[in-house]
């Protein structure tokens, strides 16, 4: 994947960091930036009904602050020689993930930073529209420095799923810059119809005929979770970003008990791939 346009997403609330590492990878990629500054608002309490000048005087504000936070945006934008164009995004929070959607199509990659990511509520709504409602896979920056565009290390969370083999080919343009893939199977269990007679073997060798320098870790979890297990791994092989398919459950499941994806996106302290 060849990343060309980058969509930026920043909460109106608190962005100063998030716009700062977002400038410095989109330079490092020589790519557009879409820069969607996004405001939620919640819909007027029933009690409130019909709706008041109060809750009307409010909305207004809340709509002013976006647009001085985006013209604010836009400003230190201009300062650099990036190719950019702002969005701003006021919707209802149970319209979010559409307006996310709706701009993540003509995207190659979604970013998150720190900030945005720290917001739960705008991250969730992320998740369920530029993950689940359009092909365009995520990277999410729980720090506040820019994501590497020439990683030394990476983690590839590989269980032969569909959205593992998408999250790996999304990925090569990360995968090929890097010193040391480490393809990281948990209790891997040797199968012809899954992981094949030697797990990761078969990926590695895909890999590797794409210029990739692998190694295959099979890590044993000794009775701890995945994310837990994944997330050791990760810090043992100093990785700068780990790559995995994201929820490889149902999405109503997942939000009842948790999930591989759900815990890694709350507790990585390095940058997250995931696509589906």
């Amino acid at each position: 994947m060849s990343i060309k346009t980058v969509m930026c997403v920043f909460s109106v609330d608190r962005w100063d960091q998030d716009i700062k590492s977002a400038i410095e990878f989109c330079e490092a990629q020589g790519a557009h930036m879409t820069a969607m500054v996004i405001c939620m608002c919640s819909v007027p309490p029933v009690s409130v009904y019909p709706v008041t000048v109060t809750w009307l005087d409010e909305q207004q504000k809340q709509i002013d602050r976006l647009a001085e936070e985006a013209d604010a945006i836009q400003k230190i934008l201009k300062r650099t020689e990036l190719s950019f164009d702002i969005q701003e995004i006021y919707t209802e929070f149970a319209w979010a993930d559409d307006d996310i959607a709706q701009h993540a199509f003509y995207a190659d990659l979604v970013l998150v930073g720190a900030q945005a990511a720290g917001d739960e509520d705008l991250q969730r709504r992320i998740i369920d529209g530029a993950l689940f409602q359009s092909p365009t896979p995520i990277l999410v920056n729980p720090r506040m420095q820019a994501v590497s565009s020439f990683p030394k290390s990476i983690l590839l969370a590989w269980d032969s799923s569909d959205e593992a083999a998408r999250a790996t080919r999304q990925s090569l343009e990360f995968l090929q810059g890097c010193d040391s893939v480490h393809v990281t199977l948990v209790d891997p269990v040797a199968r012809s119809y899954e992981n094949g007679e030697e797990p990761g073997a078969d990926i590695a060798t895909f890999l590797t005929r794409h210029g990739v320098k692998v190694e295959v870790d099979q890590v044993a979890s000794g009775g701890r979770r995945v994310d837990e297990t994944l997330r050791q791994h990760a810090t043992d092989v100093a990785a700068d970003m780990v790559v995995m398919g994201a929820y490889n459950h149902p999405r109503l499941q997942q939000r009842l008990f948790g999930g591989v994806t759900r815990f890694m996106l709350k507790n990585s302290t390095v940058p997250l791939f995931l696509s589906r």
